[in-house]
């Protein structure tokens, strides 16, 4: 006890764990509109597709600044959304081979470019590969800085075309009729996810970014029908996520903070498809249980208490 309670007053810890919070505050929210929309891998496509930028803004700028190479990572994420979005809209070619295609081509392209960059003199400290995996433990109070005025920008954008947003998800079509326009909302809301997702590639890389995305709204999407409360629950795992990964990567010798984060909130993730209410894969077994009892004892009557 004296052990975790001297943990939690440590500064490396709180400076580390708030920005897990953040990251998956952030990611609840926005991840989601993903889930709902049924563009749960973009999470994924874009994080890989972010590795090329980070290594292009290194071998253009020659600076190992956090800021540089997250702007690298943003411009390849956002041309690797429009190569998307793009593909759909003038091809024939679906949402899921557009995405696969891009984000191998551009993750190939970020290997290639690392591997070139690891053969410059003085590059071994450049720190790229902490893209690829995360390494939260190098979070600094200027990245909780940036991490917290992004998150900012995020939550009010959410709060500000929340009617929006909930119309294009649920009824594109009705959203049009309305006069809102299907391809910059759906610009704004990809140039939204693509922000949270770069800005938590140092604390859980490339790879494990799209957990982080998908994973807390998969687990608050099992305990309501409401749009508010699902976006809420999400980020309440999200954050819970964030600091217990921290506090268990802290507690246990060599374990990594992006898996340990990614462990726990697949954890939540798990409880809420066995025991949510309604949805839940135990509360289903026993309501088929409970209602086939009361088919035998009535008979086998089919009357409205049998559904």
């Amino acid at each position: 006890m004296n052990s975790v309670i001297a943990l939690f007053s440590d500064y490396t810890f709180q400076t580390v764990a708030l920005g897990s919070a953040l990251l998956g505050l952030i990611s609840g929210v926005l991840g989601c509109f993903a889930v709902l929309r049924k563009q749960s891998l973009l999470g994924d496509g874009v994080s890989h597709s972010a590795l090329p930028g980070v290594v292009m803004a290194f071998v253009l700028l020659g600076n190992k600044n956090t800021e540089i190479l997250l702007l690298g990572a943003l411009v390849s994420g956002l041309l690797a959304t429009l190569f998307i979005i793009s593909i759909v809209r003038h091809t024939r070619i679906k949402f899921d081979s557009a995405l696969a295609l891009t984000m191998s081509v551009f993750f190939g392209l970020g290997l290639v470019l690392l591997t070139y960059v690891q053969k410059i003199p003085n590059s071994n400290q450049a720190g790229l590969k902490r893209f690829i995996f995360g390494q939260a433990s190098t979070l600094l109070q200027r990245d909780i800085i940036l991490m917290s005025v992004c998150g900012l920008v995020l939550l009010a954008l959410v709060l500000l075309f929340w009617k929006e947003f909930k119309l294009f998800t649920f009824d594109c079509d009705f959203a049009q009729s309305l006069g809102f326009s299907p391809k910059k909302l759906n610009l704004l809301l990809s140039f939204m996810i693509v922000l949270a997702i770069i800005i938590g590639l140092q604390t859980v890389g490339v790879i494990l970014m799209s957990a982080m995305l998908i994973t807390p709204a998969v687990a608050a999407r099992q305990w309501t029908n409401k749009l508010w409360v699902m976006v809420i629950l999400s980020a309440l795992f999200g954050a819970v996520s964030g600091v217990a990964g921290t506090a268990a990567s802290s507690l246990v010798s060599k374990l990594p903070t992006g898996p340990a984060i990614v462990v726990c909130v697949s954890a939540i993730v798990l409880i809420s498809v066995l025991f949510a209410p309604g949805r839940g894969i135990l509360h289903r077994l026993y309501r088929h249980r409970r209602n086939k009892i009361l088919y035998k004892l009535e008979g086998g009557a089919p009357d409205g208490s049998t559904n």
